[in-house]
């Protein structure tokens, strides 16, 4: 029996409005190098993956320029409007992925994912049917704002956890949650698979695995770069 094989794609085809700059966030620097650099080389040290797509806007023009040519990253461009269709644009285009192969989606803003992360995300998905995602418990109070701005609640907090990437699913399983037809509107690969009735499995992930939302992010990013190095002389 074929053994499955990992294939990761990074999802890069967002402008980041949120970011407020001239480029999108993924190919802001950070330490010297692009924040997608640093995801594709945190994937590549520390997941099995036979190739890294990466999932590019149709009028992108950074990613030649300021990446290139990487080995065993294959650059394509299907962005599509919403984060659902780029990666679902993206899954149509892997044309020898088999039903079994998993399916590792990560976010290009997520430059710090650890190798402890997706050593536990691969080992503790190796016999899942259906896949699962790197997350972390929620640990702070949650305030539901009213119309106004105002806290008009407090809501409760357990068993809540916040998503993380990557998240890995079976190949034939992310294609059918992604071609459903509530799909387009959900805001995760995660929340497509449990649209189709299934359970997505909770893995342990790491409160360092930030995402760059906002130009102080890349602070806080910077930070943790520098204390791994402190850690690993």
């Amino acid at each position: 029996m074929p053994t499955s094989r990992y294939l990761a794609l990074i999802a890069a085809a967002g402008t980041g409005s949120r970011f407020a700059s001239e480029i999108p966030k993924q190919y802001a620097l950070l330490e010297g190098k692009p924040v997608l650099q640093h995801a594709i080389d945190r994937l590549a040290a520390g997941f099995p993956a036979q190739r890294i797509y990466v999932a590019l806007a149709a009028d992108d023009r950074w990613f030649e320029r300021t990446i290139g040519a990487v080995h065993h990253v294959t650059a394509i461009r299907c962005g599509g409007a919403t984060r659902a269709a780029t990666v679902r644009n993206a899954l149509a285009l892997l044309r020898d992925a088999a039903d079994d192969d998993w399916i590792a989606v990560h976010d290009a803003a997520r430059p710090c994912i650890d190798a402890g992360s997706l050593a536990r995300l691969q080992r503790e998905l190796a016999h899942d049917e259906v896949g699962g995602l790197l997350a972390i418990p929620v640990v702070s109070a949650l305030k539901r704002a009213d119309d106004s701005g105002r806290s008009a609640g407090t809501e409760p907090r357990q068993r809540l956890w916040q998503a993380q990437t990557p998240q890995m699913f079976r190949y034939s399983v992310l294609r059918r949650a992604l071609a459903a037809p509530n799909a387009e509107g959900a805001v995760d690969c995660a929340q497509a698979v449990e649209s189709i009735g299934l359970r997505p499995r909770l893995i342990a992930g790491n409160a360092n695995n930030v995402k760059i939302s906002y130009p102080e992010d890349l602070m806080l990013a910077a930070a943790i770069l520098a204390a791994e190095r402190g850690a690993n002389p």
